[in-house]
């Protein structure tokens, strides 16, 4: 079964509290488990940017869900993909607080491939690559704040 991705930005609502995103979390793993979707959000207290993976009906059933969800608003699709190898196969979801300027960084990057596409230089896709920073030092502690 092909792999596809998928990577979005949102508003978080007004208010949202630390235990309501814990909460978001936990239920968007368990969601995510049944749909075969692995993924990291990424959240600075007033946006949001998630990237899943997974088969491409698992990752049209998340994202209907996340398109439903009132705990965050004006959902901005910025890339889909297909292929590749799976960036986090170890978490159905897992959340990472970060900085607004990471977050805002990472979500006006150019996202137009999300395969990890090189160039004839080797330089990396820039949007994938700052997300991916983001996250690696999550991975090597293993760290969950959720």
């Amino acid at each position: 079964m092909p792999l596809s991705s998928l990577a979005y930005s949102s508003r978080t609502a007004e208010g949202l509290s630390l235990d309501q995103v814990n909460a978001l979390v936990r239920d968007a793993a368990h969601h995510n488990r049944l749909a075969g979707v692995t993924g990291v959000l990424l959240c600075d207290g007033v946006r949001f940017l998630q990237y899943m993976e997974g088969p491409e009906e698992g990752i049209e059933f998340v994202f209907r869900r996340v398109l439903s969800s009132k705990r965050h608003s004006d959902v901005v699709e910025l890339a889909r993909g297909h292929g590749g190898a799976r960036r986090f196969p170890y978490w159905s979801m897992h959340w990472i607080p970060v900085e607004q300027h990471e977050l805002h960084a990472t979500a006006v990057a150019d996202w137009t491939l999300m395969k990890e596409h090189r160039s004839e230089a080797g330089i990396a896709i820039p949007g994938i690559e700052q997300l991916s920073a983001l996250v690696a030092p999550h991975i090597e502690r293993g760290t969950n704040p959720g």
